[in-house]
């Protein structure tokens, strides 16, 4: 077992590329994706996560030899180590408990996991600061979980006893069912016809929400984002530009991207990470001019 005074977390702070600190540790500035080797400064990058290639035989680094293999698809990731991706996890996959170096959030998209005396199914979140130990790892219900999965940099497992002493306890989220939480207004007047769930605040004001676009949505215009955002489609479609979004496409939009026009007749609904506070004036523009 490490000593948990030797165990070293691993926290960068990347500056956002709009002006931000860093200290939302979001790490979204600067991503490369799975369609582009490369960052492209104020380019949007959507595609269907189904097309990405399946990693066969990963395994959470650091984790014991007798934790079996899962498999992932990497959407995106920064030099720091973060990245987000979808995970899959077999039925007969157990993993003990200990720490993480890294943060971690997890989004369930299907299937159940218990991850110590915390049971999360479809739609479930977490957010596991670094340092946090969390019980025992166990698939449950005999089929397949798959996970967003997201690191603020390279998370390893380490197998301590406690807590690390430098583990952020207050911002910990051992479950939350988004399922029984209220839908509220989004921030911002392109989106009135849409409605939102906050999941976790960062501390620059940005953070983790559902989206669910209504019916008959036309925003007439593109915007201007004067942010960094990943987004996921869990249901429904939008129609953004040429990209017809459907159940499992990903977006990852650079900041000061113009987001073409959004338009839906049955609407959809989103997951989506920001790393700016969306309330404030002028992070989202309506761009009259574009096509």
């Amino acid at each position: 077992m490490e000593n948990q005074h030797q165990v070293k977390l691993d926290l960068p702070i990347i500056p956002e590329d709009w002006g931000g600190d860093g200290r939302g540790r979001m790490n979204l500035s600067g991503r490369q994706t799975a369609i582009s080797s490369a960052h492209i400064p104020r380019q949007y990058q959507f595609f269907d996560s189904n097309t990405v290639s399946e990693e066969q035989g990963w395994r959470i680094p650091g984790m014991p030899d007798n934790v079996v293999f899962g498999s992932r698809r990497l959407l995106t990731w920064h030099d720091c180590g973060a990245s987000t991706s979808r995970v899959v996890l077999p039925p007969n996959f157990k993993a003990p408990s200990g720490i993480f170096t890294a943060d971690l959030e997890l989004f369930i998209l299907k299937g159940t996991i218990q991850i110590g005396e915390w049971k999360l199914n479809k739609h479930c979140y977490s957010f596991i600061p670094a340092g946090i130990k969390v019980g025992d790892w166990q698939v449950l219900g005999g089929e397949d979980v798959e996970i967003l999965w997201m690191e603020n940099a390279s998370a390893h497992y380490q197998n301590l006893e406690n807590n690390h002493p430098d583990a952020r306890l207050n911002e910990f989220i051992p479950v939350l069912d988004s399922k029984l939480l209220p839908w509220g207004k989004t921030d911002t007047v392109q989106f009135i016809q849409a409605n939102k769930k906050w999941l976790r605040k960062d501390a620059n004001g940005g953070g983790v929400w559902l989206l669910a676009i209504l019916p008959h949505y036309d925003g007439i215009y593109p915007q201007i984002q004067c942010y960094n955002e990943e987004g996921y489609c869990l249901a429904g479609y939008c129609d953004i530009g040429e990209h017809h979004f459907v159940k499992d496409y990903f977006a990852y939009g650079p900041s000061f991207m113009t987001s073409p026009w959004h338009r839906t007749d049955d609407g959809c609904l989103f997951f989506i990470r920001v790393d700016r506070d969306l309330s404030k004036v002028s992070t989202v523009l309506s761009y009259a001019n574009g096509d």
